[in-house]
């Protein structure tokens, strides 16, 4: 598909979503380091379940850098035990808080400043930051733009033959980053809505019929006839499906 109409199907998928959903108003959380939190807890849970997890840390006064530091990861992983996986989890957030204490002082704020490609690089070096983890720390706690990718994404872009079966994290990515303009607030939106049109339509058993994005669907068929098989890992997103 040529460029510009690549980017044109894009932008008109972007306007049907929010004339649909409206403005999702996403990461919700208190703090820029409360969505470095919920980012790492949310792998392979739902939301309700970190939600639970980020309150246990508020109440124990543990949501900040230097208390997560300083707590043992014992005590840790108790708080945050609805989250699941907990002990891993304990540990990823200890190794966070590590590496930016020890190359940032403990500061978002000098950590946000540094160059977005280097950046990346360095949150991937964390043990445990993945990619989608990293780019939802950059996006949603940085406003660096830089497009999520997740399950749901995924899933919608293969069914309306966006991108191919089994294509990469990076390779989903760049269909946004190479057609659409680098703007934050634009990513985190379409982010957003992708979510909740998943949620909500393209389920693994998929809802076409009252979709806002039924009319994009090859040949104006449902998705149904088509189910292509899911890829990666779980996530929120898809926990909540």
């Amino acid at each position: 598909m040529p460029p510009a109409s690549t980017r044109r199907r894009l932008q008109a998928l972007f306007r049907r979503l929010l004339r649909h959903f409206g403005p999702q108003r996403w990461w919700p959380a208190r703090s820029r380091f409360e969505v470095v939190v919920g980012a790492i807890l949310t792998q392979n849970t739902s939301w309700s379940n970190v939600t639970r997890a980020i309150g246990a840390m508020r109440a124990e006064r543990m949501l900040s850098v230097q208390s997560i530091d300083r707590t043992p990861q014992r005590t840790l992983a108790r708080a945050i035990r609805s989250s699941g996986y907990y002990n891993i989890k304990a540990t990823r957030l200890k190794q966070f808080t590590s590496f930016l204490m020890a190359r940032y002082g403990g500061s978002l704020r000098r950590m946000f400043r540094a160059d977005l490609p280097s950046l990346r690089k360095e949150l991937l070096s964390v043990s445990g930051v993945g990619e989608e983890t990293a780019d939802s720390i950059l996006l949603y706690a940085g406003d660096r733009p830089i497009f999520v990718v997740d399950a749901y994404t995924r899933r919608v872009l293969e069914r309306h033959r966006l991108i191919s079966e089994g294509s990469r994290y990076g390779e989903i990515q760049r269909l946004f980053m190479d057609h659409l303009p680098h703007d934050a607030t634009l990513f985190n939106e379409f982010h957003a809505l992708l979510v909740a049109v998943g949620k909500e339509f393209c389920r693994k058993t998929p809802r076409c019929e009252r979709c806002p994005l039924r009319y994009d669907l090859p040949d104006g068929t449902s998705a149904v006839a088509n189910i292509l098989p899911q890829v990666g890992g779980t996530r929120r997103s898809e926990k909540r499906a």
